[in-house]
């Protein structure tokens, strides 16, 4: 695990490069004629692009090769209950809870990330770019020489048992129970595992996450931005294999194939990036687990404003 590294904040712009490619990253534009080593560049873009500069979200990636150099896309067939259909089944209004779904042995069927999607409940319309749906994920296979991509929206991914190790087009991290990650639309993951892994989903089609305003509780508190840890760039330099690329796309899953491996960047930089963050880090009110807030700064803004406590309260 020593071997994975991060870049910590929210919201930040960050640059990075694999220290295998020094001076990877061009200096001064981000689309030169030519770029150190022969690279391509490409922009993700998370938003229009004419957005305003504060919800402007972009990264310029640095890659071996493009990365529609693949085969043409086709139905994927693994994924047997991932769905956007809600009215599959009929309302009823009888109290009911889900049952933790089951993770067959490796023995009896292999299952990967993506083909233990189970969509539970969901609102709106990937269409549309509005709603969200909720899913369990379960495996018992690492995604060996495959990824996938989500075109409708941001996943929130969740482990409730199992430590996933996760490679994406930016860099390498892994997500354990009471942690959780945050893969942006259109941004290539494969999941590998050492052992049965099962967790929770969010799918969310407009916008992105947001950490909320602290408003009156002060300046500090709940989660913080220096928490949040993003990959630094690594690129998989292995080459003669065939590698799947699995997308969904309204709702539907579809593959294509290619002659490279998925995860070439070489260097990036932007604001447009997957995330970490480690649950017992975040502080709830009115806990005493962290002082970030600080009584005193509190009761000091309180006296400011007028508010009157006595003596002993401020003391």
């Amino acid at each position: 695990m020593s071997q994975y590294k991060y870049q910590s904040g929210f919201g930040s712009h960050f640059s990075s490069e694999d220290e295998r490619c020094p001076n990877s990253l061009p200096v001064g534009q981000n689309s030169p004629q030519q770029c150190p080593y022969g690279l391509y560049a490409e922009q993700l873009s998370g938003s229009a692009f004419t957005a305003p500069r504060t919800e402007n979200v972009r990264t310029w990636l640095y890659r071996k090769l493009p990365s529609a150099v693949h085969k043409p896309f086709k139905r994927y067939e693994g994924s047997k209950y991932l769905s956007q259909n809600w009215d599959e089944q009929p309302p009823n209004p009888n109290q009911m809870r889900w049952k933790p779904f089951d993770i067959p042995a490796k023995e009896q069927e292999t299952i990967t990330f993506v083909d233990g999607f189970h969509t539970v409940c969901g609102a709106g319309d990937a269409r549309a770019r509005h709603g969200l749906a909720i899913h369990i994920y379960l495996c018992n296979t690492s995604m060996d020489n495959s990824a996938f991509y989500n075109s409708d929206g941001d996943l929130l991914i969740v482990p409730q048992q199992g430590v996933l190790d996760i490679t994406t087009e930016l860099g390498r991290m892994t997500v354990s129970p009471n942690e959780i990650c945050v893969i942006p639309q259109g941004i290539r993951f494969a999941v590998k595992i050492d052992s049965l892994s099962r967790g929770y989903i969010l799918e969310v089609y407009d916008g992105h996450f947001c950490l909320p305003d602290l408003g009156p509780i002060g300046a500090n508190g709940l989660a913080n931005p220096r928490d949040f840890e993003t990959p630094v760039a690594w690129f998989d330099d292995t080459a003669g294999k065939e590698y799947q690329v699995i997308s969904k796309f309204q709702g539907s899953l579809f593959v294509a194939t290619q002659n490279h491996s998925i995860f070439d960047v070489v260097a990036w930089h932007g604001n447009y990036v997957p995330y970490k963050y480690d649950l017992s880090k975040f502080m709830v009110i009115n806990s005493t687990r962290y002082s970030h807030r600080g009584f005193r700064n509190l009761s000091a803004s309180l006296v400011g404003a007028g508010a009157h406590f006595p003596s002993s309260v401020l003391s």
